[in-house]
């Protein structure tokens, strides 16, 4: 893979992972403990949407154009 692909994916990847902890947090303050599974599925929804808002919003990196 190019370094330039990769330097352009790497802020979306960690605006990724950074919304996940932020929707779980607010999860955990608002509803409670939602367990494992529920988790799980925040997570996967979440990696799933991610990528087609951002290209909806026009924010999309290249190699996912």
């Amino acid at each position: 893979m190019d370094t330039d692909q990769l330097k352009e994916l790497v802020p979306h990847y960690l605006a990724m992972i950074i919304l996940v902890f932020g929707v779980l947090t607010v999860l955990r303050t608002a509803v409670g403990d939602i367990g494992f599974w529920g988790e799980l599925a925040v997570v996967v929804a979440l990696a799933f949407l991610y990528r087609p808002v951002v290209l909806r919003l026009g924010v999309a990196p290249s190699p996912w154009k």
